[in-house]
Parts: C-alpha cells; structure tokens; sequence
C-alpha cells in the first residue's frame, strides 16, 4: 500500500470516529434535556396523572373510581407519565439534534426540503395528541362505560389505563403524520400525485384497518382515526404537487451544471475531428490536382485532432468542474456545522 493510500485510510478512519464523537455529544444533549424537563415535572406528577385521567372520570358512575392492583402501582404509573411526557416535550430539542447531525450530509435544496418538514412533523404529532385527548377520549370513555352492563362496577387498574392512553396517543401522532409521509413519498420518486389519486379507494380502506388495528375494539375510535388519516392524505397529495416540482427544478439546475463538461468536451472532440478529417480531404485533393503522386497522409494524422495528452487535460478540466461544484458544497456544509456550533455553545 502506498503512502498516499495510508494517508486517505487514516482520513475515513479519522472522519469516522469525529462523527461518531459528535453523535455521542449529540445523544447525551438529549438524555440530558429528557433528565432536565424529568426533574421539572416529575413534582407534579400526580396532578399530570389526574389531568390525563380526566376524560374517563368524568364519564365514570358516581362514587366509583379508578383502582391500583399492584403494589408499586400508586409511584411507578405516575413515574412512567412523567418519563413519557418528558421524553414528548422534549421532542423538538430531540429533532434539533439530529437535524444538526444530519444537515451537513444534505445538499442545500435537500436542506431546505427537509427542515419544513421537520417541523410540519413534530406539529402534527402533538396535534394528533391533542385530538385524541379532546375529541376522541370523551367519545370512546363515554361509549365503553355505558355499554357495562348492570350490576358491573366500572374500576380501571391506573397502570392499565395509562398503556390504553399512551397507546392511543401514539396511535394518533403517527397517524398524523400522513402528510409529511405523502410528500417524501413524492419527492423520493416513488410515487405521483396523479397515482395516488387513482388509488384513493385502497387508501381509504387501508386507513380503516388501520384504525381497527391500533385503536379499541370499537367503531366510534376506528372511524375517529381513519376520517382524519384520509383527510391528511387528501392535503398531502395537494401540498405534494406545489411543494415537490420546485426540489425538481433546483436538481434538474444542479445535474445541467455537472453534464455541461462532459457536453462541452465531446463537442470539442468532435469538431477537432471534424477539422482534421476536412484537412486531410483538402491536401488529398490538392495532390491529385497537381498530379505529384500518391497522397499519403502522415502517421495518426486523424489521432493528432486530439492527442492523449489533450484528451487526459480534456478530462483533467471537467474533474476541476466537478471538483469545484463539490468544493461549493463544501463550503455551504461547513458554514451550516459552524453556525450549529456557535448555537449549541451559546446554549452550553
């Protein structure tokens, strides 16, 4: 192995290992901020749990309530509330970091694609939480505990109701994320608008079963769920056809600026060609003319057009182009990591 080749070795391995030191450096921001806002509201965690077990108490017979089986119950399921909503309010600081981890590897349309989305997508998440506390709750809670029959105490286990509503939460954050699912989809290349659209049946049904698998047995959360998952569907095809065409004008820009060596240079091969096949038609006519002989053209007349040499600085030019063009990106790169620096110290 040569000395060049040790050297481009060492560089990967050491252009590997800072980016994993700053994927470590990133995750412990994270835990971090997750232990911070743990600490902030784990005081009030009673109260959160009460809050979140508002919509079924309400609907509950008067004089019953809610019940802890195991012994551990009454500290950990409020402990685990916490922990959760900790882990959700900090989402945005979450995505943050890994935008900043990822955002350098992008190029600049790439970028500006991804950070809306970023953003539509915690959005919709909480806003998927939010429907299913307001709207969805009171109407499921209101439906099972009429349906008991008579003589059947309605007493939920607190554990047991927390993994019914963390899942249900879930459930809707996901399923609000729909749009933004729509959109790459699109801006992948893996699908259109106009084939969506002719598959909107299958859609409709598909978010039905959807609904069944991950709400409660009942037909009042599945349809709460499917309606609007269809309904996000419908604004992700029309978001997908303004949003998209615009990446793919910026690309096609990009693609013409890198092809226009490769263009230029078969141009110039061929026209140089082009000049020394006319001149070597001209002296064979200037020879028969004069009657001085057989013409005989000179060795590699028609290779001389353009010599190795010329062709190795033909294609010496373009890889300058092509190295200048990713140089630009680069640059725009290490701007974009400087600039997270300076905000991630001026947060430290």
């Amino acid at each position: 192995m040569t000395q060049a080749e040790n050297n481009n070795t060492n560089d990967e391995e050491m252009g590997f290992i800072t980016h994993l030191l700053e994927l470590r450096d990133r995750l412990l921001r994270m835990v971090l901020c997750v232990i911070i806002v743990f600490l902030g509201i784990f005081y009030f965690s009673n109260d959160l749990y009460s809050y979140v077990a508002g919509p079924l108490m309400k609907h509950m017979p008067e004089g019953s309530q809610m019940i802890a089986i195991d012994v551990a119950s009454p500290f950990l399921t409020p402990f685990k509330l916490s922990m959760m909503a900790s882990i959700f309010l900090s989402m945005p600081f979450i995505l943050y970091q890994l935008w900043g981890f990822i955002a350098p590897g992008l190029y600049s349309h790439e970028r500006r694609m991804a950070a809306p989305l970023v953003i539509a997508s915690s959005l919709l998440f909480y806003l998927g939480m939010l429907f299913a506390y307001y709207v969805v709750f009171p109407l499921v809670f209101g439906f099972l505990t009429g349906t008991a029959p008579e003589g059947v105490s309605v007493m939920t286990d607190i554990s047991r109701y927390l993994d019914f509503v963390l899942t249900i939460f879930f459930a809707f954050g996901l399923a609000f994320q729909v749009p933004v699912a729509t959109i790459l989809l699109v801006w992948s290349g893996a699908t259109t608008p106009e084939s969506l659209v002719t598959k909107r049946p299958y859609i409709i049904v598909g978010a039905f079963v959807i609904g069944m698998v991950l709400t409660p047995p009942d037909i009042i959360s599945q349809t709460l769920l499917a309606i609007p998952m269809w309904i996000l569907f419908e604004l992700g095809i029309m978001f997908a056809r303004v949003y998209v065409p615009a990446r793919d004008e910026e690309e096609e820009d990009e693609e013409h600026t890198i092809a226009a060596g490769a263009t230029a240079a078969s141009a110039a091969t061929a026209s140089a060609h082009a000049a020394a096949a006319t001149k070597a038609d001209d002296e064979f006519d200037e020879v028969n003319e004069s009657g001085h002989g057989e013409y005989e053209p000179a060795d590699d007349e028609y290779d001389q057009a353009m010599s190795e040499e010329e062709m190795d600085d033909e294609f010496d030019r373009i890889e300058a182009e092509m190295e200048a063009l990713e140089a630009e990106d680069e640059e725009e790169n290490a701007s974009d990591r400087e600039e997270a620096e300076d905000t991630d110290k001026k947060e430290k």
